[in-house]
């Protein structure tokens, strides 16, 4: 993928969550909080990029096979996904609080769009997303 494909795609990206959850996000975290977000999804590299896609994918993948496998969330595998997941939000968080962490693995459980994603191949990941988040996010 080259530089332009790159920008394209997550221009693309931004544009995609700002007119699905612009408003709303906007309301709850104000302007700056999304503007900066926005900023650090545009300015990344191409091997950013691609490294933030591939992290996206290999914690849902991670994810439902913990699931499947009946692993605990507290355990080794609750672990190291919730250290993928907080690597992955660094692409879009301008800081890092473990209770930010937590806060957004609430929303995994309590808003059905969240839960619809994360369950989308596999019931019960969001609610297991959340529990390893809950028990590592420190």
């Amino acid at each position: 993928m080259g530089k332009k494909s790159a920008a394209t795609k997550t221009r693309r990206l931004v544009e995609d969550n700002e007119r699905s959850y612009g408003s709303e996000a906007r309301a709850r975290w104000g302007d700056d909080a999304v503007d900066a977000s926005n900023r650090l999804l545009l300015d990344l590299s191409e091997s950013e990029f691609e490294r933030f896609q591939a992290l996206g994918t290999q914690i849902n993948t991670e994810l439902e096979a913990a699931v499947q496998r009946g692993l605990d969330p507290a355990g080794e595998s609750g672990e190291r996904i919730c250290g993928l997941h907080r690597e992955w939000l660094g692409y879009t968080w301008s800081f890092y609080t473990p209770e930010a962490h937590r806060g957004l693995a609430e929303m995994y459980v309590a808003d059905e769009r969240f839960t619809a994603y994360y369950d989308g191949a596999v019931a019960g990941c969001a609610a297991w997303l959340h529990d390893a988040i809950c028990a590592w996010a420190k």
